[in-house]
């Protein structure tokens, strides 16, 4: 089966640092995957990579079946691979809705459209012509995940979601994403929050020094959580 998104033996850099070694991955449709690691390690430049944001010196990425030797946001996303970025990234001058339109411009036809989104997130109806900037910092978590949804994608990579989210943010989260997952979507879960990680992810890829040192299926359990943080500490 072919992957929704395949790296090999990646090599990435941001001017002349060297920040990605040889990294592989690969998510295959409807799967959960959890991509842990310290803080430097190279996870969000995974990220940065696949969207061209980040130099590929050597290596290969793939979209479905397409190689990818020039990355671009753009490309991803009519490829149906799209970004929940670090810092959600709302676009100020535009009301809640109209942040949500623009997640459209793809073209994508499938079953997330502004009404499921508004089912799936009922605040955003509240203040769907509210400024976008101006939500907390949970609802702006919300509407960077409904955005990507408008998009219909096959897999959505999610850059540190819960960064700085109260727990009961965290935990409604936690939910909408099974949710997501439930209904077919991929997930590419970047996140230090490992206890959601354990919710969410049923496969890890673990991160050092800009490489996959080691993977392996996820347990919700409290062994489970031990084993992941086991290797985070590598």
């Amino acid at each position: 089966m072919t992957a929704l998104l395949s790296l090999n033996q990646v090599h990435s850099y941001y001017g002349s640092a060297h920040i990605l070694h040889g990294l592989g991955l690969q998510v295959h449709a409807g799967e959960r995957v959890a991509l842990i690691g310290r803080n430097g390690v190279g996870k969000t430049t995974v990220v940065n990579t696949i969207l061209g944001l980040a130099q590929m010196k050597q290596g290969a990425i793939h979209f479905g079946s397409t190689p990818m030797a020039r990355p671009r946001p753009y490309i991803a996303a009519q490829h149906g691979i799209v970004v929940v970025p670090q810092g959600r990234r709302i676009v100020a001058n535009l009301t809640v809705e109209e942040n949500l339109l623009l997640g459209a411009a793809t073209g994508r036809k499938g079953p997330w459209t502004v009404p499921e989104i508004y089912k799936l997130f009922p605040i955003l109806q509240e203040r769907a012509h509210t400024p976008g900037t101006a939500l907390s910092g949970g609802q702006q978590q919300m509407l960077a995940v409904g955005r990507a949804l408008m998009a219909n994608p096959g897999l959505i990579l999610l850059d540190e979601p819960t960064e700085g989210l109260a727990p009961v943010i965290v935990d409604q989260l936690a939910d909408i994403f099974n949710q997501v997952a439930d209904q077919g979507t991929a997930l590419l879960l970047i996140e230090q929050n490992l206890s959601l990680v354990v919710r969410v992810a049923h496969r890890f890829l673990a991160m050092a020094k800009g490489s996959v040192v080691a993977e392996g299926p996820v347990v919700n359990s409290p062994q489970g959580l031990q084993d992941i943080e086991e290797h985070v500490m590598v």
